[in-house]
């Protein structure tokens, strides 16, 4: 058996590949919300899977039991899936949305590869989240990257200079080169202070920084008025706290200096969004969550001064 379960094997014609991965390429799951609109934008439909057995750490990334009336409903493994749509330009498009994995990266990244390259997909583009030292008052900064000159040449991408650890999406990209299929890469920085719940107005500025590239518009309404809830919600909680209000400043003022945000290396751990990744009025942190992950931010900065 092959590491991808197939349950249909639907016709591409010249597909590009997006893949997005709950975990530490995930911050503020950005990423997988960003994803998650796709799927529902796009009427994706699942034809593949990969099974969590060979890859995944239960331990760390547990499965999910729920029960109705009192009884076993369902035992939810983690596992990433494969889904087929056609985007509004009319080009077939092969999403990848999982979780990373905790072993066997390589095989895991070069069976997603070969099977891209078996459909002759021409352009794979990974999406990811990072924390960093940017206020949430300014417009969510993507880096567009790539490798291949022609690609940088037509997208207008920068070329990737990062050195350091990668997650899986650093591993996809070397076994989608193995293949000769041309990737991008797509990061939005989200502040770090806000790290620990759903971001939509990340995940908002992934989807446009994307449509370039998939050259059409993908209209994310439902996206803008998530953004647009969210950050009423944390200009609300910021304005009633002195020393979060200083913190948010200092950061605009260094931003107006020319200083570049950092990013921040930790770990993220999988926000509760619903089953498909979709971020809905329901999965925006209330007014006292977000106070209260503030707080603690607070706090650990007291600590660490």
């Amino acid at each position: 058996m092959g590491v991808i379960d197939f349950e249909s094997q639907p016709a591409f014609a010249d597909p590009i590949v997006v893949a997005a991965f709950r975990g530490w390429n995930d911050g503020g799951s950005a990423a997988t919300v960003a994803a998650a609109f796709l799927r529902n934008h796009c009427h994706a439909e699942r034809f593949a899977s990969i099974s969590s057995e060979e890859f995944v750490d239960f331990q760390q990334t547990r499965p999910q039991v729920t029960v109705e009336e009192g009884h076993l409903r369902q035992i939810t493994w983690p596992e990433t899936e494969l889904l087929h749509a056609r985007l509004p330009g009319g080009r077939d498009l092969l999403l990848v949305i999982g979780t990373e994995p905790n072993y066997r990266w390589r095989a895991f990244s070069d069976a997603i590869s070969a099977y891209a390259a078996e459909v002759g997909a021409g352009l794979a583009i990974t999406l990811g989240g990072l924390l960093a030292d940017t206020p949430h008052t300014r417009p969510v900064p993507v880096s567009s990257t790539a490798h291949d000159p022609d690609l940088m040449d037509r997208y207008d991408l920068e070329p990737i200079r990062y050195e350091g650890p990668t997650g899986i999406v650093g591993v996809l990209h070397d076994g989608l080169g193995r293949a000769g299929i041309p990737s991008a890469s797509l990061w939005a920085a989200v502040p770090h202070y806000l790290g620990g719940n759903p971001n939509p107005t990340a995940a908002l500025a992934l989807v446009r920084a994307l449509e370039p590239l998939v050259e059409c518009e993908l209209e994310p309404t439902e996206l803008e008025t998530a953004s647009a809830e969210f950050d009423r919600q944390i200009a609300r909680v910021v304005e009633k706290d002195a020393e979060m209000r200083s913190y948010v400043a200092d950061l605009e003022a260094r931003l107006d200096a020319g200083d570049d945000y950092e990013d921040d290396d930790e770990d993220e751990d999988e926000d509760d969004l619903d089953d498909e990744g979709e971020i809905t009025a329901d999965d925006l942190p209330s007014a006292d969550e977000l106070e209260a992950e503030l707080q603690e931010f607070l706090r650990d900065q007291r600590d660490e001064g």
